[in-house]
């Protein structure tokens, strides 16, 4: 089975291709309503119109995207599906309109795109409808049962539930001698009732198979002389996929149990590592991506300064020391958004979502990241990179260090402009957000790749053209 990341670039590239090929039909549909049979052979089967149609299913799956068409979740209702649909066809609309108006011969006419685009966001709502029907079904889920009784199986008890349908519990399955059970201080969990606990680990197998579980989540919170290794390794020869709870949460949420996760989890888990030929290439993308950022931003820049001064006295651009890979000190540059001297008084603070220090023309420019355009100048110093953890001010970093396990480890690759947990987790302002980030940090430096680059890349334009998402 994949993790979250794997779950997420596999549905995004089924909604993809399936809308791509819902596009072509719905253009080439639209063909025929409008010009008749003849017709479309004539002008739709050639070079020429397979060129329309593309544009025309590039465009639309562009629209559907940054319209959140694809972001289908657990709670996602059937009137959401209708509007974000709508949303992107009048997106679609406006785009190819704008495309048809620069070269009328790209498009065949308005008649056939309106119709088109009809059409398409018909079968797409049928589609979609379909997918979340079944994801919901229960006969789909994924059915597991959970080793342990005690906090910690019932937190991964819960954490499946959160899931919708995507996970069903079959139960829990207690071990001989095990003392895990609910102890006083375990907030919101108590011991849980008879019914719930389907087998002891003697009997795991045959529990296992009489519940049809799909995997066996080991959720104990302490294994030495109680861990069944002889009943789990013939569940495991068996085909039933082992998954311990730092795994299972991974997988789930897309981030790192840091509470349960130790150095020897670390050392022998996949991940970690980053070969010279995918260092090679994100640094040529990093060069790329800021000198293309610099170049589509560059004549936008003296209005961004003109209303940057209009609004608040003080310098245009802002610099602060912030802590980068390797714990080596780097100068991060912004546009300002607070006002001079912000922090003469009160020293280091954190900033806070609404802070009354920010301008207002400053909370534009930090809701939509304009102000963070300077910093593809430290990218292409290689201070930093386009993505990864964001970069920390050293008065935090080390008070930080202390309290957070692990949260140094977060500084062996390069600080980014944007990352996984930019995108997965709100603003924070506060220890409980740093280690909340610091959750994601860890998955995105453990499971670092292209596609996942990609991801992050694609979700961090949705909030510079639509100022929306963390931050």
């Amino acid at each position: 089975m994949q993790d979250l990341r794997f779950v997420m670039i596999h549905k995004l590239a089924l909604f993809i291709f399936s809308d791509l090929l819902l596009a072509f039909l719905a253009f080439y549909s639209a063909g025929l309503i409008r010009l008749g049979i003849a017709e479309v052979l004539l002008e739709l089967h050639t070079l020429h119109g397979l060129l329309n149609a593309s544009i025309f299913a590039v465009v639309a799956v562009f629209a559907s995207q940054f319209m959140d068409v694809y972001d289908i979740g657990k709670n996602t209702r059937k009137s959401e599906i209708i509007v974000n649909i709508l949303l992107g066809s009048f997106t679609s609309f406006f785009l190819l309109s704008m495309i048809y108006y620069l070269n009328p011969s790209v498009m065949l006419g308005r008649g056939i795109l309106a119709i088109s685009i009809a059409l398409f966001a018909l079968f797409q709502f049928l589609w979609h409808v379909i997918y979340l029907e079944c994801r919901h079904h229960p006969r789909f889920s994924e059915r597991i049962i959970i080793l342990g009784t005690g906090a910690l199986a019932q937190q991964m008890g819960q954490l499946a539930a959160s899931r919708g349908n995507f996970y069903c519990v079959a139960g829990y399955a207690s071990c001989s001698g095990d003392n895990d059970h609910v102890r006083e201080g375990d907030e919101g969990f108590s011991p849980l009732p008879p019914e719930a606990i389907v087998s002891t680990s003697e009997d795991l197998l045959a529990s296992a198979i009489a519940g049809r579980a799909d995997l066996i989540v080991v959720a104990l919170s302490e294994r030495r002389g109680i861990f069944p290794l002889r009943d789990v390794l013939r569940c495991k020869l068996n085909g039933i996929e082992i998954m311990d709870a730092p795994s299972f949460y991974e997988r789930v949420t897309g981030s790192l149990m840091l509470e349960q996760i130790t150095p020897s989890w670390i050392i022998f888990s996949s991940g970690f590592r980053r070969t010279s030929l995918l260092a090679l290439f994100k640094r040529l993308s990093d060069i790329v991506l800021s000198i293309i950022g610099l170049l589509l931003t560059a004549s936008f820049l003296p209005f961004i300064a003109l209303a940057i001064k209009l609004d608040s006295r003080g310098p245009l651009f802002f610099s602060q020391v912030r802590v980068g890979n390797r714990e080596k000190l780097f100068r991060l540059y912004k546009f300002r958004t607070m006002g001079q001297d912000a922090e003469k008084a009160s020293g280091a603070v954190w900033a806070e979502k609404n802070d009354p220090r920010v301008t207002r023309v400053g909370a534009f420019l930090r809701d939509t990241r304009i102000d963070e355009i300077p910093q593809l100048f430290n990218v292409l110093k290689g201070d930093m990179s386009f993505i990864g953890p964001r970069p920390e001010r050293p008065e935090f970093v080390e008070n930080l260090k202390k309290l957070i396990p692990y949260y140094s480890k977060r500084h062996f690759i390069k600080p980014g402009v944007t990352g996984w947990a930019q995108v997965r987790y709100p603003y924070g302002a506060s220890v409980h957000d740093a280690v909340e980030k610091l959750r994601y940090d860890l998955y995105y430096i453990k499971h670092y790749s292209v596609v996942l680059d990609l991801l992050i890349f694609f979700e961090t334009i949705k909030v510079v053209v639509f100022g929306k998402g963390a931050r």
